[in-house]
């Protein structure tokens, strides 16, 4: 473990540099020629990539820029399909639960129909208020 005294050296040094650069770096910034030569070089940087981007595009090539808006684009489409995709899966399972209830009222539909057919038979059949005949409830056929 290192010793208290040369930690607060360390620490002390360590200060003093961060000083020191920061005196450098105010009077370089300060200094007209230094701090033309900066804006200048950085008007040059600007130029260049004005005129790379268009190089680029009479070369039908597509700048970093370019392709970063495309690929914001696609996001922007993705998640507007995801959204079109969710909403679709809603409504298919509207119209399913849907089409389970309608086919369920025509079962319903059909067989209160089946019954309605079964009573009119009975009906013609067998009149509902007059009992069978005991004679007619054993009635034997022969062969004549």
């Amino acid at each position: 473990m290192p010793e208290p005294d040369a930690e607060r050296i360390v620490d002390r040094l360590s200060r003093q540099g961060e000083e020191a650069l920061g005196r450098i770096a105010e009077e370089l910034i300060a200094n007209p020629v230094v701090n033309g030569a900066i804006t200048r070089a950085f008007a040059t940087r600007e130029k260049a990539v004005q005129a790379q981007e268009a190089a680029m595009g009479a070369l039908n090539i597509p700048s970093a820029a370019d392709v970063e808006r495309l690929t914001r684009r696609l996001r922007s489409v993705s998640q507007r399909l995801e959204g079109v995709e969710d909403a679709l899966d809603r409504i298919e399972e509207r119209l399913a639960a849907a089409a389970d209830a309608a086919s369920t009222a025509a079962d319903d539909e059909r067989l209160d129909e089946i019954a309605r057919d079964i009573a009119a038979l009975r009906d013609a059949v067998a009149p509902a208020e007059e009992p069978v005949p005991r004679a007619q409830e054993r009635l034997t056929v022969s062969d004549s």
